[in-house]
C-alpha cells in the first residue's frame, strides 16, 4: 500500500525550511546543506537494513495522481530490482504541493496496515510547519526502522543496491 497527499499551500512567497531559504530552481529546491542532510538520513537509515530508500523531487506532478507518478518514478529508478523488493520512495512535487510514499512488495507485505498512513502523517506534520527537510528526514527514519525490523542488515550479504542521492525531475534524464 502507498499513500498520497496534497499538503497545504503556504501563504508566503518564499519557501523556508529549518530556518534556511529554499532555493527555487527548476531542478532542485534544496540548498546543498539540505540535500546533504537528506542523503545522510538515507545512509543512516540504511546502515541497519538491507532495504533501500530514495527521495525524488520535481517541480510539479506531470500526472493527475501523484501516486501514479511515484510508481512511475519508482520503476524508472529501478527500485523494483532490489533482491528483497524492499525499496521505499518518498516522492515530492514541491510547487504543486503533492507528496506520496510508496513501498515495494516486500516491505509492503511486512509492515503493519497503518504504517504508510502513519509515515505520511508524520511527514505532513512537518510540512504544515514549513519544515520540509525535517519532514522527509522523519519519514526516512520511520521507513528505516521498519526496514530494519523486517529486513535487518547482514554484513555477509548486504550491498547498497540503489544510489542514495536525491533524484530530481525526470528520472530517465541526467541531472544538469
Amino acid at each position: 500500500m502507498s499513500v498520497v497527499s496534497r499538503y497545504p499551500s503556504i501563504v508566503k512567497n518564499d519557501l523556508t525550511t529549518d530556518n534556511q531559504q529554499l532555493t527555487t530552481t527548476m531542478t532542485n529546491p534544496l540548498t546543498p546543506e539540505q540535500e546533504a542532510a537528506l542523503v545522510e538520513a538515507i545512509r543512516q537509515a540504511e546502515l541497519r537494513t538491507s532495504g533501500e530508500i530514495r527521495v525524488h523531487l520535481e517541480d510539479s506532478c506531470p500526472s493527475p495522481d501523484p501516486l501514479d507518478r511515484a510508481a512511475q518514478v519508482f520503476a524508472d529508478l529501478g527500485m523494483h530490482h532490489t533482491a528483497q523488493r524492499n525499496g521505499v520512495l518518498f516522492y515530492l512535487a514541491w510547487q504543486s504541493r503533492q507528496f506520496a510514499v510508496i513501498g515495494d512488495a516486500g516491505i509492503n507485505s511486512a509492515v503493519p496496515d497503518d504504517f504508510w498512513e502513519a509515515a505520511k502523517e508524520n511527514v505532513l506534520k512537518h510540512f504544515r510547519t514549513e519544515k520540509y527537510v525535517l519532514g522527509l528526514e522523519a519519514g526516512i527514519r520511520m521507513a528505516g526502522e521498519q526496514l530494519q525490523r523486517y529486513f535487518p542488515y547482514n554484513a555477509a550479504t548486504d550491498k547498497n543496491e540503489l544510489d542514495d542521492s536525491i533524484s530530481f525531475g525526470d528520472p530517465t534524464s541526467k541531472r544538469p
